[in-house]
């Protein structure tokens, strides 16, 4: 695993690997960036450090983690499955007392030492400060990435809360549009933790302390889009995934830390039952979210290194870098999955799906109905519970292979037998549902079917090649020279 001290590390990393491109030519923030990011990476290009952004003096970074090499070189490993392996020895699964309560995931103390954050004194995100009048968010190059977008959006900020209870931090991802130069939104759906923390507070009639790290180090900007137990802090696992715990630093006008190396922090707070309009916004569904009303972000300060550069991600329709990012998560959370249902054998979360919309999973079948209590299971799992499809196979089915797995899925359904839908809540950005994050989700079953659930006939064999005859092939497939022939053609 690999500590970059800041995201300047690991841009000149990326520089090095040939996995970087910077463009001279100056562009705007409005669309004309998003344009070139968007088709940069619908040919699977390199991250883009734009030198001259019209009418601002800080550049920006785009499409970092936009390919498995560069999420792989973020990590500083060679697959993305060893940060899993590695992942699982780290954290064990812990039964609390009552039965009824949620299996708690907690790092291993013995090995954790190395990744609780630490408070240091002096940061570089703080060696220049605009306070009071001088705050002006119109100053920093944030983007207008669609036509039809509100304004332009904070795309990749690290949102830090803590709970107004507990003191329990959270650090979340959640979009902000810029209403004025000290104004945004802050865009945290119903289920997200943030929103918990708000929602509290404004029971206590209190503004909840905010502060927005923008472009802290690859481990927590990864972090903050993680899907953990509410009660784990992101920075944790941050400091795990590098391999070295993050330094922190105290803001200047609210009560938070945060990672002393970002670019820009912005400090402030929300007020309590004040909401604005916002959006609409081109999103990673690959359609525009509808206006809505959020609560509203003030700035109290904004702080920045000498060197700042703007870290910025585009989201809409697949292949985007937000693709890479929840394929990290896919495998990384693999394991712990199935440490909770070990009859899964694998899962794909397929791009074309955007995350919630399509789930396909392999298990090991074992009795009449499992697939759809293994689905039941999943949407009682944190954030799968917003996964609109689940498609369960056999486990000898390669559910990595779309190809294979529509095969099967085609082949093996009865439609009134094997379809499961049931109700509950639905992501927030899901443009289908007949209501507001609530709707209807489906399981289809794809497995071979058993006289137990209602198939009278046999199961018909799969028309495949004997082992003798594929091993004598074997030796004389060279001889016969296809490969040699298609490259010829």
């Amino acid at each position: 695993m690999k500590a970059y001290k800041n995201l300047q590390e690991f841009i000149a990393t990326l520089e090095k690997e040939r996995e970087l491109l910077r463009i001279k030519e100056e562009v705007s923030a409005e669309l004309e960036i998003t344009e070139v990011t968007d088709r940069v990476c619908k040919l699977n290009g390199p991250a883009l450090f734009f030198e001259k952004v019209k009418g601002h003096k800080i550049p920006v970074v785009t499409n970092l983690f936009g390919s498995f090499r560069r999420v792989c070189v973020a990590f500083g490993v060679e697959k993305i499955d060893e940060l899993a392996e590695a992942l699982l020895n780290f954290m064990e699964l812990k039964q609390t007392e009552s039965f009824f309560e949620k299996l708690k995931i907690i790092p291993k103390l013995w090995q954790a030492k190395n990744v609780f954050p630490k408070i240091v004194e002096k940061a570089p995100c703080q060696e220049i400060v605009w306070e009071g009048k001088k705050v002006d968010l119109f100053k920093l190059p944030v983007l207008k990435c669609w036509p039809k977008d509100g304004g332009p959006f904070i795309t990749l900020p690290c949102v830090i809360t803590k709970d107004p209870e507990t003191g329990v931090r959270n650090i979340g991802m959640y979009r902000m549009q810029v209403f004025s130069k000290n104004e945004t939104g802050m865009h945290w759906q119903i289920h997200k933790v943030g929103a918990k923390h708000y929602q509290k507070a404004e029971k206590l009639g209190q503004k909840l302390p905010v502060a927005v790290a923008i472009g802290p180090d690859p481990a927590v900007i990864y972090s903050a889009t993680a899907p953990l137990p509410e009660d784990i802090d992101e920075l944790i696992l941050a400091g795990f995934l590098r391999g070295k715990p993050i330094e922190l630093t105290r803001c200047l006008t609210v009560p938070l830390e945060v990672p002393a190396e970002s670019q820009i922090v912005l400090e402030g707070y929300v007020e309590p039952y004040e909401r604005r309009i916002e959006g609409p916004f081109g999103d990673h569904t690959g359609y525009y979210t509808p206006q809505d009303k959020y609560p509203v972000f003030k700035v109290t300060c904004i702080t920045m290194r000498k060197d700042a550069i703007y870290p910025a991600t585009i989201v809409g329709k697949p292949p985007m870098e937000d693709c890479y990012l929840g394929k990290v998560t896919e495998r990384l959370f693999l394991p712990l999955i199935k440490k909770f249902l070990p009859e899964v054998v694998d899962i794909n979360l397929p791009w074309e799906g955007v995350f919630h919309n399509l789930a396909f999973i392999s298990i090991d079948k074992r009795y009449p109905g499992h697939a759809f209590k293994v689905a039941s299971a999943l949407w009682g799992l944190g954030q799968m519970m917003f996964t609109k499809i689940i498609v369960v196979f056999d486990k000898e089915v390669d559910v990595q292979n779309l190809s294979e797995a529509l095969f099967y899925m085609s082949g093996n359904v009865d439609p009134e037998r094997d379809i499961m839908i049931v109700k509950g809540p639905v992501d927030a950005l899901d443009h289908a549902s007949p209501y507001p994050a609530y709707g209807s989700k489906m399981c289809i079953d794809a497995t071979k079917k058993w006289k137990e659930e209602g198939y009278q006939r046999e199961w018909p064999e799969e028309a495949v090649m004997t082992a003798e005859v594929k091993k004598k092939i074997d030796k004389i497939w060279k001889k016969i020279g296809i490969e040699e022939f298609l490259k010829r053609r």
